[in-house]
């Protein structure tokens, strides 16, 4: 996979230097703090002017773990916010959105099984994924239920699935019913359809008044929200899904355990996580491996403009709840990257490696630096405390194609497919886990503390 693939349309990897600067500039108004106020204010505007509810949308696939944690969330949202909820039922995706489906499955049940806990949620102990079967049968049942019935047995239908348990998915049949194949195939056509004029694609997904919000993770975003506009008929001051605390106090040992982090110059989520990251390495004294890998698009993984869309304003959003200095985007796809890779490896000789890629990151997402100039990769590299002169000198050396392939196959390995992605192993080389997303890097920190002794 060392050779950099070249696809046309949104996934391009050889944007000319106007298409280069236009999507920069697209996708900074698209992600803006003010564009998203005035978005807010617009729709509520309109949404008084017509006397309509907080209506908000919920989209619901049953062998989708994260939905699984979602859905035993809804009763207490609509009980808390005055709002009018909308549930569809839609398929398993399989489309470019999702390009590694089955990974996406099996990643989903991991994960939402490890962060269940944290959110007071249940998760089954199944060691499989639920059967197709059984998933057929979850459909039919679901989709004869209505808002009320979904919020509540739902979730007993939600458990049972994922655990696996036909005997007590078919016992609710024979209680509740269930719709027929035509009647389920209906709701869950309806469901993709709804989503797909809605520009989305994902499932676990929360939509509310021109803006989407995923899973639990972003749950406290939609709380906000609907708070900032008085729909909060609760006097807690605790949302139902907080966001989880970032922990910076550890005990002994941390310098024992190996934290790699897998990285890529042009992702936006590993921009999100970098300064929060090297401060977790810093405050637990983890020994910390960055190992980067090149960007999805120039493997050759489609990015469908929905998605692109979507990932620019969510991670603007998180950086901003993150305190992160982020938002001045300038694409740095293609040839940008390349170089910036072979700068690295000459950087990393140096013993200026990790710097040299938090000044890339920093250029390309929050200084709208065009890394596509030699102007634009001086100042990376000055930055860095590194040398032009010398530098300019590396731009051309690809050493670095063998050791990103193998970070992309090591990352693989550990079930994951994209950046930022986490491994953490102990003294004696073994994986205690593995995270994808900076939405878990205050998973990676707890499990530093629960392996580490108090002082």
């Amino acid at each position: 996979m060392t050779e950099i693939t070249q696809q046309k349309g949104s996934s391009s990897s050889t944007p000319s230097a106007f298409g280069r600067w236009f999507l920069s500039k697209v996708m900074n108004r698209i992600s803006s703090e003010s564009r998203l106020s005035s978005l807010r204010e617009k729709r509520e505007a309109k949404r008084q002017k017509e006397r309509r509810a907080h209506v908000v949308e919920y989209f619901h696939q049953v062998d989708d773990g994260y939905s699984h944690l979602a859905i035993q969330l809804l009763a207490k949202l609509k009980e808390r916010y005055d709002i009018e909820l909308v549930v569809h039922l839609v398929p398993a995706p399989s489309d470019d959105n999702f390009p590694e489906p089955d990974l996406w499955r099996e990643m989903s049940k991991r994960d939402a099984s490890g962060i269940a806990p944290h959110y007071g949620l249940e998760f089954g102990r199944s060691e499989s994924l639920p059967e197709q079967s059984l998933s057929s049968i979850a459909n039919a049942l679901m989709a004869s239920f209505n808002v009320e019935q979904f919020c509540s047995i739902g979730v007993e239908a939600s458990a049972h699935l994922w655990r696996n348990d036909k005997e007590a998915l078919m016992a609710m049949v024979r209680k509740y019913g269930a719709a027929s194949k035509q009647d389920t195939d209906a709701k869950l056509t309806a469901g993709k359809e709804r989503r797909a004029a809605l520009k989305h694609y994902g499932s676990a997904m929360f939509y509310y008044e021109g803006e989407w919000y995923w899973g639990v993770d972003r749950l406290y975003h939609l709380e906000e929200r609907l708070a900032s506009l008085g729909a909060d008929q609760s006097s807690q001051q605790s949302p139902i899904a907080p966001r989880p605390r970032i922990l910076s106090e550890f005990g002994k040992g941390a310098h024992k355990l190996t934290l790699e982090y897998f990285v890529s110059l042009r992702s936006p989520y590993t921009a999100v996580s970098w300064d929060p990251t090297i401060k977790l390495a810093k405050d637990s004294g983890v020994k910390l491996k960055v190992r980067p890998v090149l960007p999805m698009v120039m493997r050759g993984v489609p990015a469908p403009r929905e998605k692109k869309v979507y990932i620019a304003i969510d991670a603007a959003r998180e950086a901003r709840s993150l305190g992160v200095d982020y938002g001045n985007f300038y694409d740095p796809i293609g040839k940008p990257v390349m170089h910036g890779y072979s700068l690295y490896m000459w950087a990393e000789r140096q013993g200026k490696g990790n710097e040299f890629l938090a000044a890339f990151l920093k250029a390309a997402f929050a200084r709208g630096i065009n890394t596509n100039s030699s102007k634009g990769l001086q100042k990376v590299v000055e930055k860095a405390g590194l040398d032009w002169e010398e530098g300019k000198l590396h731009l051309d050396d690809d050493s670095w194609k063998a050791p990103l392939e193998n970070n992309r196959l090591s990352m693989y390995e550990s079930g994951s497919w994209g950046v930022p992605s986490y491994r953490l192993s102990d003294a004696e080389g073994n994986e205690v886990l593995s995270v994808w997303g900076q939405d878990r890097i205050w998973l990676v920190a707890q499990k530093i503390r629960d392996l580490t002794r108090p002082s």
